[in-house]
């Protein structure tokens, strides 16, 4: 029985060399496997035919039954084509091919019924259909029930390589003896346990449902299967990688931090800030390495957090540092955490490309004294130059903007065991996506924003009401506040219709004259564009126009208006970023979102969505719904979540935590997959994942 993961699919019968060729680089399918695993992605009923009359043009795919009237052809060479007209007795429609003109000219007549699949438009006010799928009309195809659609490529559809040429490569592959007596890979209790189809029963159902319920059952079987294994390989490696990393253990809490936490902090810490600390201080004094991702929305007090933390690894006689992505961003944690540092006599200093010779070596000499405590830092802290004393703690926020080989040098600061690493994100993630693409991280989350703080109100407004929005900015201004307008480009694109930077501040400037308006942008040299910051954080200048450089690592509690344009055009994760710029402060804040007025569907969903929470967890589940795992930011290092052939990271929420409680039950009782079942599925990880370097070691 040939083995179906090695088994070349150009021996498929219906294949051959020049289809094998096609399949694998226009679909990845390069095996009898690649193909059993190609799953629809969506299913048709085919007992359903339409009706032309009926038809308004933006349906999705249809089904048709009747004949051709006429075909003529049109255009000379490369723009020649086929036209015809298809009636079902209710109206007519056309059918236009591009390609094959000659041989599908032979292939169709008009005195056979056909069936006729595809989706219809509207062209120049006639309804059409281009390259329709047509079969002439038997007994099997009018009676025949759900079908599957598999994705094709353009370059496929040119060749004539239909979702209906997949199915039937698929039909054949299904009837062969390997597919028919397919080995379960899930031991028979959690078959039983969850009621799942066979292996053998779901792939075939997967592809040829039955009916709609045998579809369903098919769908949850192999879900399962791919997030158990998914789970399972997770959470054994936790499991291994806990018994293999030891860290240093800080068993106390002394001076400093009951120094800062009795004496300096001037407000009290919400609940959600104490439990993080908690499970921080418990990691770090277990023994273990500490490697833990902490979650917190704009303004939620993660820096005080990370603070706090440092002076635990203080108090044990170890050095922290803190990397940010950004100078500003490392600027303004300097500016928070030194004269907290300097009020209980803790050493702090910046280190960044731009720190001066002279000053970098003061601090390579402290460093390695250890007179210097924490060092915060940009990409400048990983270079070899660079080194500690003894680094116990490495603070690395918004870790997605730093490639994994990065994060692993500061691990290396340490020649004795790898520090305790904590990794920062004010971009929330799902927790569906946090449990499995950052599985092998232990997460925490600060859902509490510290007391007074009032949650930012946000409009959605269009180009007839800019003179209102206009309105309510001076309101704001003559309050003594200050505001953003953010603009998504810098120089006018003609196509995309969009606002100008440029254009933007030259029309800001002018309704605005009495007050000073700074511009920021990605293209402005370093000192220009920290110049124009500092003008806009000082209060010097009253407005700040700029592009989305100021999504990360700008905090003025004096603003009180973020104006974003063409909201359209960006994703909501950036739309909650740009807006937790606004309300730092104890006055209401405000977040105006300014789109055009033919908003698709979607779109203006979206947008509304901002409208109605300020939750960032809210966002980001409906961002991952909208996008998918894969467009969600940080996620794309992960190796993890995108190779899934049918479970969904955005809609399987409860299939995914059924598989990992399942995977955590499994591994209480065959904790090292030892048993025979334990290392048949251990060769089936194998066999899913590619031996790779695992990053969730340092994050």
């Amino acid at each position: 029985m040939p083995d179906l993961r090695r088994t070349d699919i150009q021996y498929l019968h219906g294949v051959g060399p020049k289809r094998a060729e096609l399949l694998r680089k226009e679909l990845g399918i390069n095996t009898y496997y690649d193909l059993l695993y190609y799953f629809p992605f969506r299913y048709i009923d085919r007992s359903v035919i339409n009706r032309v009359a009926d038809l308004h043009g933006d349906e999705p795919a249809v089904q048709l039954r009747g004949r051709f009237i006429t075909f003529t052809t049109a255009g000379e060479g490369r723009k020649r084509r086929l036209q015809a007209l298809f009636t079902d007795g209710s109206g007519t429609i056309e059918v236009v091919w591009f390609n094959r003109v000659a041989s599908i000219q032979k292939t169709y007549n008009t005195n056979t019924q056909y069936i006729l699949f595809g989706k219809p438009s509207m062209f120049n006010n006639h309804l059409n259909i281009v390259h329709p799928e047509v079969d002439p009309l038997t007994v099997e195809n009018e009676t025949q029930g759900l079908t599957g659609v598999y994705n094709l490529t353009e370059v496929l559809r040119n060749r004539s390589f239909t979702s209906r040429a997949i199915h039937k490569l698929i039909v054949g592959l299904l009837n062969t003896p390997a597919v028919q007596h397919v080995a379960d890979t899930l031991p028979p209790e959690l078959i039983n346990r969850f009621h799942l189809m066979s292996l053998a029963e779901a792939l075939h159902n997967i592809h040829l449902p039955s009916n709609q319920q045998a579809l369903q059952r098919a769908q949850f079987r192999l879900k399962f299967e791919e997030l158990f294994f998914l789970e399972l390989n997770i959470l054994h490696y936790i499991k291994g990688s806990s018994r293999r990393l030891v860290g240093h253990v800080f068993g106390r809490v002394g001076a400093y931090f009951h120094d800062f936490y009795n004496n300096i902090l001037q407000f009290p810490l919400t609940g959600a800030q104490k439990r993080v600390i908690r499970e921080m201080r418990h990691d770090m004094g277990s023994g273990k390495q500490m490697n833990r991702l902490l979650q917190g929305d704009v303004g939620s007090g993660k820096t005080i957090v990370a603070f706090m933390t440092a002076l635990i690894a203080l108090d044990n006689g170890y050095q922290a540092c803190i990397m940010a992505p950004t100078e500003i961003l490392a600027g303004q944690h300097l500016d928070t955490i030194k004269p907290l540092a300097d009020a209980i006599g803790v050493k702090v200093a910046l280190l960044t490309g731009s720190t001066r010779k002279r000053e970098r070596t003061m601090i390579h000499e402290a460093l390695m004294s250890g007179e210097l405590q924490i060092l915060i830092g940009t990409h400048a802290l990983i270079e070899d130059t660079v080194q500690f004393r003894n680094l116990g703690l490495a603070i690395i926020d918004e870790q997605h903007r730093f490639g994994v080989a990065q994060r692993a040098r500061l691990w290396s600061k340490n020649r004795v065991a790898p520090p305790h690493v904590l990794v920062m994100t004010a971009t929330p993630i799902p927790r569906t996506l946090a449990m499995t693409v950052y599985g092998d991280l232990d997460v925490s989350v600060i859902d509490e924003l510290p007391p007074g703080r009032k949650p930012v109100t946000t409009v959605l407004r269009h180009e007839p009401d800019r003179f209102k929005m206009y309105q309510f900015v001076g309101s704001q201004l003559r309050q003594g506040r200050q505001a953003y307008i953010v603009y998504p480009l810098i120089e006018e694109n003609e196509k995309l219709d969009l606002h100008a930077l440029e254009q933007g501040y030259e029309q800001v400037s002018e309704v605005f004259r009495q007050y000073r308006v700074a511009m920021v942008h990605g293209r402005m040299k370093p000192d220009e564009k920290d110049h124009q910051m500092m003008l806009f954080a000082s209060g010097q200048a009253k407005i700040l126009v700029a592009t989305t450089v100021i999504e990360v690592g700008v905090n003025v509690p004096n603003a009180s208006v973020m104006v974003i344009e063409d909201a359209e055009r960006f994703g909501l994760s950036q739309l909650h970023q740009l807006r937790g710029r606004v309300g730092r402060g104890a006055d209401q804040s405000y977040c105006i979102l300014m789109a055009r007025t033919d908003l698709s569907r979607d779109t203006r969903h979206r947008l509304q969505v901002m409208t109605q929470t300020n939750d960032g967890f809210v966002v980001a589940e409906e961002d991952m719904k909208l996008r998918g795992p894969g467009d969600m930011e940080g996620t794309q290092q992960s190796g993890i979540a995108f190779n899934l052939h049918i479970a969904n990271l955005a809609q399987d929420g409860q299939i995914i935590q059924m598989a990992r409680n399942a995977a955590e039950d499994y591994l209480r009782d065959d904790p090292q997959m030892d048993t025979p079942w334990g290392r048949k599925m251990a060769a089936h990880i194998r066999e899913i994942f590619d031996k790779q370097t695992n990053w969730g070691l340092i994050s």
